[in-house]
């Protein structure tokens, strides 16, 4: 544990230079994620209701227009030679224009089934299909600017959007009296789009230089981290749309704040936060040890973020105002979804830093756990609604976590003993 404290101090020497840079990408995920709550605030409890079913559908899509392009952008961009990397940026982004493109035409093609399947009608799977795409852009475009190492003018765009994004909310509830989900998605879109527009000043297009064979290699090298992406984007996004068809739509907004916000404040605290860390040594880590630490750190990590995930949400409900219902059992299972999750993040985070071997374990483990916390998700949802909704996304973590804890016992063990390969 020493030796690991040791290491982990050498790199936040190494990386102080980054400490800027990280602090105003922090703050611009924190900016963005106290809009989303001025938005619930100010349009009710139904209104925001629709505009968390667009954007989980969405969340959905934008894992087939992407296809972890943005991942495989972070890997090969620092590596490749000056020379090559405008061929690198050039072919991921038209081939992610042009499957992007591709997708949502297909979506707007296969309305009439994909309304009936999700339960929601034609205009909101517009929305959704045009916030994923642009969120695709905006992903991508952001992983180059991170793979050139272009720290300083990604985190100010991402802050200066942020600002953006929460001006016109604030300016939709507060001048225009807007009730109505639309116009802040339109918004979201818009931010997007801006972020991915001026981005392009970080970063050099060169359209001659389109390879297919480069997007044949960028693409299988993103196909296991893909699978992992749709897989969770599953597990983790349905349980919304099962909400939005078995209860009223206020509830689904309600559903929102009580487990979408702390989600969003987890990621902002691994994205922009510990991964600058955790990242680069867990990459360099003996991986069975590293394992081995979760499994036995797991007990205290659930509880601390249990703890803070309730202090906190109990806080931004004294300010979300009487549409959203404050209640003590639902903020405690809550609170418990959100510690599993926590758990289980880090050990998807250890996984996917060893590379193909890790992929393959973790894809493995969520094709097995995957239809267990659908179905608890499915019947518990029917069944109790929102607070049914709570309880399966804390069973469903608590499935993830005890399949990956299992395999990873038996496939990880200590040096000298028989380890997977991949």
């Amino acid at each position: 544990m020493g030796a690991l404290t040791d290491r982990a101090a050498g790199l936040l020497a190494a990386h102080r230079w980054a400490a800027g840079p990280t602090l105003v990408s922090t703050v611009a995920s924190g900016t963005a994620a106290a809009t989303t709550l001025v938005i619930a605030r100010g349009v009710g409890a139904a209104a925001f209701g629709h505009f968390t079913v667009v954007l989980s559908i969405a969340l959905i899509v934008t894992v087939g227009m992407l296809t972890s392009l943005n991942y495989v952008m972070f890997q090969e961009l620092p590596r490749a030679e000056p020379g090559a990397r405008p061929a690198l940026v050039t072919t991921a982004l038209l081939a992610t224009l042009v499957l992007g493109t591709a997708v949502f035409a297909a979506g707007l093609a296969a309305a009439p089934l994909l309304t009936a399947a999700l339960g929601v009608d034609t205009r909101t799977l517009v929305f959704a299909l045009a916030l994923a795409l642009s969120m695709t852009l905006n992903q991508l475009t952001e992983s180059f600017l991170r793979g050139l190492k272009r720290f300083r003018l990604v985190a100010g765009l991402k802050l200066a959007v942020a600002v953006v994004y929460l001006g016109a909310a604030a300016c939709c509830l507060l001048v225009f009296g807007v009730r109505d989900a639309e116009p802040y998605l339109v918004a979201l879109i818009g931010t997007n789009l801006v972020f991915a527009l001026v981005s392009v000043a970080g970063f050099e297009v060169v359209p001659r230089s389109w390879s297919w064979a480069l997007a044949r290699s960028l693409y299988r090298h993103g196909a296991y981290v893909t699978a992992i992406a749709a897989l969770t984007a599953v597990v983790f996004g349905v349980d919304v749309i099962f909400l939005n068809h078995w209860a009223p739509r206020a509830d689904v907004g309600v559903y929102s704040v009580y487990n979408g916000f702390p989600k969003r404040l987890l990621g902002v605290v691994f994205t922009d936060g510990v991964g600058l860390v955790l990242l680069p040594t867990l990459a360099t880590s003996d991986k069975p040890a590293v394992m081995r630490r979760i499994a036995r750190l797991a007990p205290v990590v659930f509880a601390a973020t249990a703890v803070f995930s309730f202090a906190a949400s109990t806080v931004f409900f004294l300010l979300m105002g009487g549409e959203y219902p404050y209640s003590l059992g639902l903020m405690a299972l809550s609170a418990l979804g959100i510690g599993a999750h926590t758990v289980f993040n880090l050990q998807q985070v250890a996984l996917t830093m060893d590379g193909v071997r890790g992929a393959k374990v973790l894809i493995g483990c969520l094709l097995a756990g995957t239809p267990l916390a659908l179905a608890c998700q499915a019947a518990l949802i029917a069944w109790q609604g929102l607070a049914g909704g709570l309880v399966a996304f804390a069973l469903s973590n608590l499935v993830l976590v005890a399949v990956v804890t299992a395999v990873s016992a038996r496939l990880y063990r200590p040096a000298g003993a028989l380890e997977v390969r991949g």
